[in-house]
């Protein structure tokens, strides 16, 4: 177990839980072994019941964005794309098991620009664009050669050219309005505070809570 006393401190200490993060989130990029950016993400369906499933985040903004929060893609008609489209409101986690580390979210979810999407579809292994294409994401599918024919079949329409962003592919940014940092300690006596504010333009306020 890690006893990392100094910075447990200082985030229970912090005004900024973004700074927190983005700090955590270079530390775990440097001892995660797969995916330091993996984190679940929370929905919830027309009835009210709750859908989680792990997702990338693929940006944290900078201090300086209007909206600053955490930014992922997706199929825009894959269940989680239907479900925040009808309730723009999402909660996530992240995890990190080497540092003992978590970070949990609560927001707004608000659509990315087409600037913004279009720029980080173009960052992806062209297999990925055209899996973006090939797969119609949480729907019904017949057998798996199905789905490698319609990946042939995309792949000889794009041949070597540029791929475009699909119309239905997308991402989202969630703005939180609560957010929890908890660091692991001896004993199950963890280090925890949360940062809460009335709305995204809000100053944060800071509570340190048992653990």
């Amino acid at each position: 177990m890690t006893d990392d006393t100094e910075g447990a401190e200082a985030f229970t200490s912090t005004e900024d839980p973004f700074a927190v993060i983005g700090q955590w989130i270079d530390d775990a990029t440097r001892s995660e072994i797969n995916d330091p950016n993996a984190m679940a993400l929370a929905t919830v369906d027309s009835q009210g019941l709750p859908n989680v499933r792990m997702v990338l985040l693929k940006e944290l903004d900078g201090a300086g964005h209007p909206a600053r929060g955490f930014v992922f893609y997706t199929n825009l008609e894959s269940a989680k794309g239907r479900e925040l489209a009808a309730t723009p409101k999402a909660a996530l986690l992240l995890h990190w098991k080497s540092l003992e580390r978590q970070v949990r979210a609560r927001g707004i979810v608000t659509p990315v620009t087409a600037e913004e999407a279009d720029q980080y579809f173009a960052s992806r292994p062209r297999l990925s664009r055209i899996g973006a294409w090939a797969s119609d994401q949480s729907r019904p599918l017949e057998s798996r050669f199905a789905l490698e024919k319609k990946v042939g079949q995309y792949t000889a329409k794009f041949g070597v050219g540029e791929i475009p962003r699909p119309p239905h592919w997308s991402g989202f940014r969630l703005t939180p309005v609560e957010v929890e940092l908890w660091h692991s300690r001896p004993f199950r006596l963890h280090d925890r505070a949360v940062f809460r504010r009335s709305d995204p333009s809000a100053p944060w306020t800071r509570t340190r809570l048992y653990p």
